[in-house]
């Protein structure tokens, strides 16, 4: 008998010693109007970390939220920076200096002006544009001892281009942590993937044909990428957020040099890079730099990949890319 007990309790204990099984977990949600959707092979869900973890992002640099870090910023309330805030404003600054500041996160007057910022209202006339460039410049801001410094304190700063690539970041991170190989974030439509789907192939991602007016019923896929090993993928585009300005239909993607819509000939710009953040900042460079500057752009950089959607003279549409 005390050996069918001890057989018992051995079973027992292997039984309770046996570690829980990893699976395909599926977090999804929709903070401050951004929804997201995150599928990740692991033991548990998380979704409690991964709510905090956008909470803390959005308490960083959040410009709606008047008690965050960007907001005491851009009213000059001393403040100190924290990691997420540092990361993103030296990651803008990167990839201003690469696009000879056509990226600019100091371009929020301009944006507001055009009505595409949280403030509007003031008419559109070469004087009110003339004036927003003067608190332009991403040359004219700077963090010293773990604070900003403006050179004129009416500048604003404004770190959405980048968000929902960083976003990505902070919970790919989060999961790298966890020792968690296989994932797709998608935040936004930013996505940062890695390992394999449940399927066990690399994790695909189609690329939407730019139709004004689509909605997700109706959306048409132009291309079909792949994406792994951690890398992200951003699309930019003027087909959906634009409006009629003095008579006229404008897009988002506004020149900080020129004051005005960028008007390029790139409708749509998907960028594959290392992480989120950086092919975010690629993706709105791009729309504004237009296809020729960006033919010799990619020339030297060599790290990204990249599929574009330009409108041609009589008004079809073609592709250039570069996809590995």
């Amino acid at each position: 008998m005390k050996r069918v007990i001890t057989y018992i309790t051995t079973a027992l204990l292997l039984i309770g010693c046996t570690a829980p099984q990893a699976q395909y977990q599926y977090t999804e949600g929709y903070e401050l109007h951004t929804p997201y959707h995150i599928k990740y092979n692991h033991t548990k869900p998380l979704h409690s970390e991964i709510k905090n973890l956008l909470q803390e992002y959005y308490h960083s640099v959040n410009a709606f939220d008047s008690t965050s870090i960007i907001s005491h910023v851009n009213r000059n309330i001393p403040i100190e920076l924290d990691t997420i805030f540092v990361n993103m404003f030296n990651k803008a600054i990167e990839v201003s200096n690469a696009t000879d500041g056509l990226f600019d996160i100091t371009c929020a007057p301009l944006i507001n002006l055009w009505g595409f910022g949280f403030k509007s209202g003031q008419p559109v006339t070469e004087e009110s544009i003339e004036q927003a460039k003067k608190l332009v410049g991403y040359q004219k801001v700077r963090i010293e001892n773990n604070h900003i410094v403006k050179e004129n304190p009416d500048m604003l700063i404004n770190l959405s281009a980048l968000g929902d690539g960083y976003s990505c970041d902070l919970i790919a991170s989060l999961f790298d942590r966890h020792g968690i190989q296989d994932y797709c974030i998608e935040i936004g439509g930013e996505i940062v993937a890695k390992g394999k789907n449940p399927n066990g192939n690399n994790w695909r991602i189609g690329v939407i044909e730019p139709i004004e007016g689509s909605t997700t019923a109706d959306q048409v896929i132009n291309r079909v990428v792949e994406l792994t090993d951690g890398r992200g993928l951003a699309t930019s585009g003027d087909y959906r957020n634009f409006h009629e300005v003095n008579g006229k239909k404008v897009g988002h993607q506004i020149n900080p040099k020129t004051g005005y819509p960028a008007g390029s000939d790139i409708v749509s710009a998907t960028i594959i890079a290392k992480d989120g953040i950086t092919a975010d900042g690629f993706a709105t460079a791009f729309m504004v730099m237009g296809s020729e500057r960006v033919k010799k752009y990619v020339e030297s950089d060599t790290t990204l990949d990249y599929f574009l959607i330009i409108k041609t003279s009589d008004s079809t549409v073609t592709t250039m890319h570069r996809l590995r």
